[in-house]
């Protein structure tokens, strides 16, 4: 499911505070203050006029597609969505009161970034002043080296270009942290949107985006028109180096390992010795490259266009990425492209929702905290643990007796999963931010200085043991993870909420919604890819020949299967890109429905029908319903290219059809749309 101030006198400081104070109130108000409906499961939601075995998503969710449109500031609309906007409400009365906090501290850094982010008379003086010290860098930069030097300053503070460079567990050595560059320095959002021509609408709003935003920075038409055409004439060229979404799930594939000299020998014409220096890591004695290929591109890239060109192409990275912390047309025409072209999003979204998943980005772990503290509860965290115990009972079991995998591997399975860890709500101990300055006055400072701390944190640790407590997400993210180096699962307290985890819900709901979603988290362990990582969480080819030729043969069943789902006329579903969530889906479902069966068997007196339906009905349409949404044709398009998830309607469907329990519970007989026949069923786990 991953990185500057002046005194002032103080009676201008406080005539400051009360204008901000004023325009935060001002900006709050309104409707913004009406408290999201809980989004939970719901017999309402359905369309009961279509039978189940016609079309089961419609069945399950067809009154709520109707009933809920996509709002005018969003990509798409459904259960997840609807959750995130609830929480974003929880969210909002805590900034609200972080404003007030006048004590050093946590609250403060929170109140203070929040408060530069809705300070638009303050953003609308500066205009493109934030930028540019830096677009004065760039342009005095004389050669290659100067501009990788300056490069090194750009990525740790957020600004990418080029390639990517980050600190992560070392793939084949677990236990420590590893120092990984990979391919990047793209301003679209996949290689596929340079050279697709199904994206060739895209290319043109992309070269007149570029000309724009540089028209606003004081450019003639002409100048800037010239710019952006060489802008997309390199990004183009890197995108031709680059790997596809497809290529690049293959963790092994891209893990390349190098010693320091062998890597600079490999590309002389590349300045990484001036890169890692300026990024203060010359005593790297080995690095991981993903894609060497790209960097191979990029040599030649570097080689054959001119200085003036890259300094432009630098130049255009760093407006675009501050763009949306800077004056309004600055962030507007960010918006118009980013969001209304990419996305199909007419409208853009209130400054407060944006501004606090900037601050979620920054500094969440200092909002977490006090979130957790409001909206997650030890009744929860029980219950949660309850469930996971006897999802991974189910999954212990299977793994115990699957028929096609051999006694060798098997056996090194269930050592792996003994070792199985969780993760609920939130990490015990929450991060310090104390060292990021975070200013009332300075919203793009803030988010560079916050990013350039978390780059730091991750730097300074390259080479030391890895951190088995720290969190991949903020406890207020409405989201779950598998981490295949650590071996774990994790579960934040956003989104143990309804739909996904009620407390006031029956066990078929609460075991098709985030019983599913432990599953799904649990068989990434074990899907194409996580089934590579060994029991020490390295990259390690575990298996025997025989099962994985075995389940390389029912994965390949699965591609099939979502291959054929359309989204829009003549875009289908990518099975292959899709294949690793696909698995986790359907093993999710699988499991799920046992250890309701196991519960239920139990404790009988819950076998009982609610709402005129059985359990097992009960399961599968909480399955189906957390899945309900609508979208946006360009969001649809980009989450067909890029996203590593089927669009939720076919993830709504996808596993039932694998499933005899599915047929069982709803009568569906042969002849019916949604009947698959058992031979062209799959199951993995």
């Amino acid at each position: 499911m991953t990185s500057f101030k002046p005194s002032l006198l103080q009676s201008i400081a406080t005539q400051w505070f009360s204008a901000a104070m004023l325009a935060v109130t001002t900006t709050l108000g309104s409707a913004a203050d009406v408290e999201p409906e809980i989004p939970r499961f719901s017999v309402e939601h359905m369309d009961r006029s279509v039978a189940p075995g016609t079309d089961f998503y419609q069945y399950a969710s067809g009154t709520w597609a109707k009933k809920n449109p996509v709002p005018s500031d969003k990509p798409s609309w459904g259960a997840f969505a609807q959750l995130r906007e609830r929480n974003q409400y929880l969210i909002k009365r805590i900034l609200e009161e972080s404003v007030q906090a006048t004590e050093k501290g946590p609250e403060q850094q929170v109140g203070n970034f929040f408060r530069s982010a809705l300070d638009t008379n303050r953003l609308e003086q500066l205009q493109f002043s934030p930028v540019q010290p830096d677009l004065k860098k760039v342009m005095a930069c004389k050669s290659v080296d100067e501009l990788f030097e300056l490069m090194a300053d750009l990525h740790r503070r957020g600004v990418s270009s080029f390639f990517g460079a980050a600190a992560y567990p070392d793939q084949k050595k677990s236990s420590v942290y590893g120092f990984y560059l990979s391919q990047g320095g793209l301003g679209m959002p996949d290689r596929e949107y340079y050279l697709s021509e199904g994206f060739a609408k895209i290319r043109e709003a992309y070269q007149k985006h570029i000309t724009k935003m540089f028209r606003l920075l004081g450019d003639s038409e002409e100048k800037a028109i010239a710019k952006a055409d060489r802008i997309i004439s390199l990004e183009t060229a890197l995108a031709q180096g680059s790997k596809s979404k497809v290529d690049l799930r293959d963790a092994l594939a891209n893990y390349h390992k190098f010693t320091r000299s062998d890597l600079l020998k490999k590309y002389p014409g590349l300045p990484l010795s001036s890169y890692l220096a300026a990024a203060h890591l010359t005593d790297l004695p080995e690095m991981i490259v993903g894609q060497p290929a790209f960097f191979g591109t990029l040599e030649t890239l570097l080689k054959e266009t001119p200085m003036e060109d890259l300094k432009t192409y630098v130049s255009w990275h760093i407006i675009s990425s501050a763009a949306p912390y800077l004056h309004e047309a600055a962030s507007a025409e960010s918006f118009a492209f980013y969001g209304a072209v990419i996305n199909g999003i007419p409208e853009q979204e209130p400054r407060w929702k944006r501004a606090a998943r900037v601050i979620d980005d920054g500094i969440g772990e200092a909002v977490g905290e006090v979130y957790v503290q409001k909206h997650f509860t030890p009744a929860a965290r029980k219950r949660m643990n309850e469930l996971i115990d006897n999802l991974e009972a189910v999954f212990r079991d299977r793994l115990g007796k699957l028929e096609w995998m051999t006694p060798p591997t098997r056996e090194k399975a269930l050592a792996k999963f003994a070792r199985f860890k969780r993760k609920i709500g939130h990490p015990d101990k929450f991060r310090d931010y104390s060292s990021v300055e975070i200013k009332p006055d300075d919203y793009l400072g803030n988010v560079q200085r916050a990013e350039a701390f978390d780059t730091k944190r991750r730097f300074d640790r390259i080479g030391k043991p890895v951190d088995k407590n720290e969190w991949s997400m903020t406890p207020q993210t409405v989201n779950a993870y598998f981490s295949g180096t650590q071996n774990e699962i994790a579960f934040p307290a956003g989104i143990l909420q309804p739909p996904f985890f009620d407390l006031e819900a029956d066990d078929a709901v609460n075991y098709g919604a985030i019983g599913y979603v432990i599953g799904h988290e649990i068989t990434h362990g074990y899907d194409d890819q996580g089934r590579k990582y060994d029991i020490d969480g390295n990259l390690n080819d575990w298996w025997t020949a025989e099962d994985s030729k075995a389940f390389e043969a029912r994965a390949e069943k699965l591609v099939e299967q979502y291959n054929q789902y359309e989204a829009l006329p003549g875009l289908k579903v990518n099975g292959r890109l899709s294949l690793g969530e696909n698995i986790a889906d359907l093993g999710g479902a699988s499991i799920a429905y046992e250890a309701l069966q196991r519960a239920l068997a139990k404790d009988p007196s819950k076998r009982k029908m609610i709402d005129g339906f059985t359990p097992e009905q009960r399961f599968f349409l909480s399955m189906s319903q957390v899945w309900r949404i609508n979208w946006r044709d360009a969001a649809l398009q980009r989450q067909i290219t890029v996203g590593p998830h089927s669009p939720g309607q076919f993830r709504a469907v996808g596993p039932h059809v694998n499933l005899q329990e599915f047929y069982d519970a709803f009568d569906i007989k042969p002849g019916e749309k949604m009947y698959k026949k058992p031979e062209d069923r799959v199951k993995i786990w």
